[in-house]
């Protein structure tokens, strides 16, 4: 006689001692240290725009977005189904979520279309809010927002292109701006090539006058091409001054497309719902931004821009990491009690919030000194000149570290890809590399003080009020130096 087997569905456990998800909170309300800084550094206007963008970033729709653009990566189509060549870029529609709710903040127009004092205070803020859930949509963003200062060197072409760059509408078709109903852009850039990376003056790419004033057809490649999806780009290109600024856009007047050919996307180790590109220009044309031979100081006006936005997408991730490693401590429990009542991982959670914290403190003052500027304040001008690339350096410098430290506090759980940690630690190096690498960074400060020495003391100032210093001992020690 056989023993009958039994099959039976019943649970072999109990789930128990997982934390819930993260998600439908305030990110802005809940940060206490973003709250603070923007009433200290001028944003206060702000804010209740900033808890309604606070309350979408950290809902769980949002969140969702985040991970569905990174999980669907984009895809370059060269043709289309008849053998013409299309060259475009086809995105998960989570992305294109992302970019119609930032575009609709204003994160990449609001100091040109609202410029009061504060709102580079609040732009940074919604930058931080918007790369929690997704940064890699902040590139077309940023590049979008930081192209608007470069193309005021040529009125005309900033006439023409400034209304398209501020628009609060998102559109993603590749038509004409100005045609097919279209009246939004966004704007990229194409600076680096192979032989050369961030020494463009190395560059092979050569722009040959069309006989039209102005107007230049380009031939050469470029090996980083930021995505390739948008409208315009700034690209430098040689011509018998020199290195020169242009303007690029992928659609031509008269509807055509421009001989701006995609060879590839990047693969890379993080950022993967952007589109990075390597791209060829077949005599594509374009239009001299600035003055012949003066192309890096033209679009060092829109690097100088994006490299804040570096420092403060360091920040965000920081926070981002923290927030979910307190999280989980406050949910998970080892060893009898909760993993952040336990001395050791309080000290490690402590560490990563004041990292965080300083990350956050540190990008609101610089933001806060663009606003300064802005207003005619000469000091500050001088300041932000040197701080953004220090503060570029030395946070995104960081980011690695604490994003691994963040990850550890999960224990096996954070080198799962469904906990987040491991897209955040993917891209937590961009930054670093984005805009200049370290080294570029030191050599920009070294290129800033030779040209301004005295602003290495009102940084020093800076530091010393920061470290809680006496005014009056700041006032007299510089004092006696000079």
């Amino acid at each position: 006689m056989s023993a009958t087997v039994s099959r039976s569905n019943a649970a072999t456990h109990e789930v128990l001692n997982q934390p819930p998800p993260l998600e439908d909170y305030n990110a802005y309300l809940a940060d206490r240290v973003l709250v603070e800084s923007v009433r200290r550094e001028g944003g206060a206007d702000y804010e209740d725009r900033l808890a309604a963008l606070g309350a979408r970033t950290g809902s769980a729709e949002v969140l969702a977005w985040g991970v569905q653009a990174n999980e669907n990566p984009p895809k370059l189509k060269t043709f289309d189904r008849f053998g013409h060549r299309i060259d475009e870029v086809e995105f998960h529609p989570a992305w294109h979520q992302m970019l119609r709710l930032a575009i609709g903040t204003g994160v990449h127009a609001l100091p040109w279309t609202d410029p009061a004092p504060g709102v580079h205070v609040a732009r940074g803020v919604m930058m931080m809010l918007l790369g929690q859930p997704e940064p890699g949509h902040s590139c077309p963003t940023t590049m979008t927002f930081a192209a608007v200062p470069a193309l005021r060197t040529t009125p005309e072409l900033a006439a023409e292109w400034e209304p398209r760059l501020t628009s609060s509408e998102y559109e993603p078709r590749l038509v004409p701006p100005g045609g097919g109903g279209k009246t939004s852009a966004l704007s990229g850039m194409a600076m680096t090539e192979k032989q050369g990376g961030s020494d463009v003056r190395a560059n092979l790419t050569r722009a040959e006058p069309t006989g039209v004033e102005g107007e230049y057809a380009i031939t050469g490649h470029k090996w980083f091409c930021s995505a390739p999806m948008c409208d315009m780009f700034l690209v430098l290109a040689q011509t018998d001054e020199g290195v020169s600024c242009f303007v690029m856009p992928r659609i031509l007047p008269d509807g055509e497309r421009n001989a701006f050919h995609i060879q590839r996307l990047k693969d890379k180790l993080g950022n993967r719902s952007n589109a990075s590109s390597e791209v060829e220009f077949r005599g594509a044309w374009a239009r001299l931004l600035g003055e012949p031979g003066r192309g890096v100081p033209t679009i060092i006006e829109m690097v100088n821009h994006t490299r804040l936005d570096c420092a403060l997408g360091a920040a965000s991730g920081m926070r981002m990491a923290t927030a979910l490693a307190i999280h989980h401590c406050s949910h998970r429990a080892a060893f009898g009690k909760l993993l952040i009542d336990q001395p050791l991982m309080t000290n490690v959670l402590a560490d990563l919030a004041i990292e965080s914290e300083a990350a956050t403190l540190a990008g609101m003052r610089l933001a806060r000194a663009y606003d300064e500027a802005a207003g005619g304040d000469d000091e500050a001008a001088r300041f932000k000149r040197l701080a953004t690339a220090i503060l570029k350096y030395w946070t995104c410098k960081r980011a690695p570290a604490h994003a691994a430290e963040a990850l550890e506090c999960h224990g096996g759980n954070g080198y799962v890809e469904e906990s987040g940690m491991p897209r955040l630690y993917r891209e937590s190096p961009l930054g670093s590399i984005w805009e200049g690498s370290g080294n570029v960074q030191c050599l920009d400060v070294l290129r800033a003080l030779a040209r301004d020495p005295g602003a290495l003391e009102l940084f020093f100032v800076e530091v010393d009020a920061a470290a809680g210093v006496d005014a009056r001992a700041i006032v007299e020690r510089h004092a006696v130096a000079a």
